[in-house]
């Protein structure tokens, strides 16, 4: 048996499509371009190369893009001030804090800042809270579990029913990746460093979400047969016939894993592209909220 790829870049084109089309429309009704906000705190290569990437893809889809870059030791007065202004920008549709921030800024303060309505990314508490409490919507999901979420839909895999593991239980897509299958009626598992057996967990599973950041920590003997596998881990390892001496891999060995599962994401190509389409879906969808 041979997986069936969901590939992130195709589904995540179509989503850019929908926003860019739905963009253009707006634009020739003569309403405001839905603007992102980033955000970013001294010069990690990493940081800086996401905030761009962010950049590039409201260029490419119509929409307006503003870049605040201060210095890594910017105090946390300075920081918070930048997201008050940013909030009190009716120009701004949403605003990104790109994380991690330097060790001195308290990053739940600054987060706390943004208003609901601009809380693109989802992580503000009152977007989580609304999402885990039965019958009510966040505003906006959090990105990478919504990109999470789509695919599984895309590729027409049942979500209702199932019995799904989540391996890692961040704030960022472990903890509301779990809450949206629930949401679905999924019977969900979390898994984390404390967890006894997680094989064994696993095994059980109909659907898996793997972000737990560790090397092709999942197995293919943990793979029920036929199971749709979401690799949400990006890990470096070393590769001499790279040119940058390093090559990509996730949190599944996709090698293994293949073979078994009947479903399963790469990485790079799987989750990445879709988390960038999903913050412009989510940045559309503020702009038509702050209209109304």
């Amino acid at each position: 048996m041979t997986a069936q790829i969901i590939d992130g870049k195709i589904i995540a084109q179509k989503v850019r499509d929908e926003v860019g089309a739905e963009v253009a429309k707006r634009t020739a009704a003569g309403k405001r371009k839905p603007t992102l906000a980033t955000v970013l705190v001294g010069d990690r290569p990493d940081s800086a190369a996401y905030v761009a990437s962010k950049g590039k893809a409201c260029e490419e889809l119509g929409m307006g893009s503003v870049s605040e870059h201060l210095p890594a030791d910017a105090s946390q007065a300075q920081v918070e001030e930048v997201v008050r202004r940013l909030n009190a920008d009716p120009s701004v549709s949403g605003i990104l804090v790109q994380l991690p921030m330097p060790a001195h800024i308290d990053e739940e303060r600054v987060l706390s800042l943004i208003q609901i309505e601009k809380d693109v990314d989802g992580f503000s508490p009152a977007n989580i809270g609304r999402l885990a409490q039965k019958g009510r919507e966040p505003l906006f999901v959090p990105c990478t579990p919504f990109g999470c979420m789509y695919m599984l839909e895309q590729s027409g895999i049942k979500i209702e029913g199932a019995n799904a593991v989540v391996i890692g239980r961040s704030n960022i897509v472990g903890m509301p990746a779990a809450l949206l299958l629930l949401a679905r009626n999924a019977t969900v598992t979390i898994c984390h460093s404390r967890t006894k057996d997680i094989a064994g967990i696993v095994r059980q599973a109909d659907i898996v979400i793997a972000a737990i950041g560790k090397v092709e920590f999942v197995r293919g003997d943990w793979i029920k047969p036929g199971a749709a596998v979401i690799d949400v881990g990006i890990n470096a390892v070393p590769d001499p016939t790279k040119k940058s001496g390093q090559r990509l891999v996730g949190d599944v060995n996709f090698e293994e894993c293949k073979d078994v599962a009947g479903y399963i994401t790469r990485v790079p190509g799987g989750v990445g592209p879709m988390t960038i389409a999903m913050l412009m879906k989510n940045t559309l969808r503020a702009a038509e909220m702050q209209e109304k």
